[in-house]
């Protein structure tokens, strides 16, 4: 991955949980860092 790819994918990110936060009182960021912790758990399970 480039750098200049890496940045944008990182401005992506960081506008979107921004987003979130501003409109959604970041209800969405807790239901997301829940399933990623899920998912986290499930992957050390395969591995």
């Amino acid at each position: 991955m480039s750098n200049s790819l890496a940045l944008v994918l990182g401005l992506i990110i960081l506008g979107s949980v921004l987003t979130d936060v501003v409109l959604f009182d970041a209800e969405h960021l807790v239901f997301l860092g829940k399933k990623f912790l899920a998912f986290t758990e499930w992957l050390a399970f395969w591995r």
